[in-house]
């Protein structure tokens, strides 16, 4: 007999939604666009033809419509891996559980989803306002390390390497390295966009090396990181939710890739004048590649 899940632990409102979220099953599409900023679902959502529902709940907001008549949703997740845990567990249950018995399905969903975000390049040659297609996520962030399974979804070799050559501090969460889908890279890659490592901090600013009155542990971290390599991969950026996506969804079964406007270069001190227009046209093609 299937396992029963608790009503403490997956939480649906009265109204048959899921508890965050508050979208019902059925009410999401199989593609679907994460944001952070929930004010930008409006700009993904002004390429749409047509838009079919709306949910808001705190910083989650969610509209599901069509692109060029195939069906997308647009989640804002809000800032961090915390938020991302409620997000893609939560689109999980969407899909893979049956709402009514509690239960596991037998038959499961696999979901594409794909982050549109901004980030910070930690390689002069990544120009401000440039993109950059997340080919792995550098987890710093210790989300992944909570969950069973997590040493079959990462990349073993490149995190204790990595580890290694940072002499990492015992006190930080335990780094860690997941790829992402290979069928969302093959998609996205046919726009061009530069590819690289990308880290999720926990932070914007000491978890980024950023120094306003706090001083950090290691004043030379982002020098080590842009210095670091592994194989044929260098570390190219930060943002704050890509590892977190990578790692759940392969964890549950999911396709994720993410893609990132730099709209700040630390290594060159730039930040971008006005990164909207990239962001438009960024969108654009993401929902083009998934047509």
């Amino acid at each position: 007999m299937a396992r029963r899940i608790e009503e403490s632990e997956l939480i649906i409102n009265k109204d048959g939604s899921i508890f965050h979220l508050q979208l019902k099953p059925g009410e999401l599409a199989d593609n679907i666009i994460l944001v952070g900023d929930p004010g930008r679902v409006e700009t993904v959502v002004s390429f749409f033809d047509t838009v079919e529902l709306e949910r808001r709940n705190r910083e989650f907001v969610s509209v599901t419509g069509t692109y060029k008549r195939k069906r997308f949703s647009v989640v804002a997740t809000g800032i961090g891996t915390d938020n991302i845990d409620i997000v893609v567990n939560e689109l999980d249950a969407l899909v893979n559980v049956d709402f009514k018995t509690r239960t596991v399905k037998q038959v499961l969903k696999s979901l594409n989803l794909v982050r549109i975000g901004t980030s910070g390049s930690l390689q002069k040659d990544l120009p401000v306002d440039s993109c950059l297609l997340s080919k792995k996520a550098i987890g710093f962030d210790g989300l992944l390390n909570f969950y069973a399974g997590r040493d079959e979804v990462v990349d073993l070799d490149f995190e204790q390497q990595f580890k290694e050559g940072l002499n990492w501090n015992p006190l930080l969460a335990s780094p860690y390295v997941v790829d992402a889908s290979s069928e969302l890279l093959d998609k996205l890659s046919v726009n061009g966009f530069h590819q690289g490592v990308t880290i999720s901090a926990p932070g914007f600013y000491g978890p980024q090396g950023r120094i306003i009155r706090l001083g950090i542990q290691d004043v030379d971290i982002n020098e080590k990181i842009s210095n670091f390599r592994h194989d044929q991969h260098r570390i190219t950026n930060y943002e704050m939710e890509c590892s977190a996506i990578y790692g759940l969804s392969k964890l549950l079964g999911h396709n994720a890739a993410t893609v990132c406007a730099i709209i700040a270069n630390r290594k060159a001190g730039e930040y971008s004048n006005d990164y909207k227009p990239v962001m438009k046209d960024l969108i654009e093609k993401v929902l083009d590649s998934l047509v």
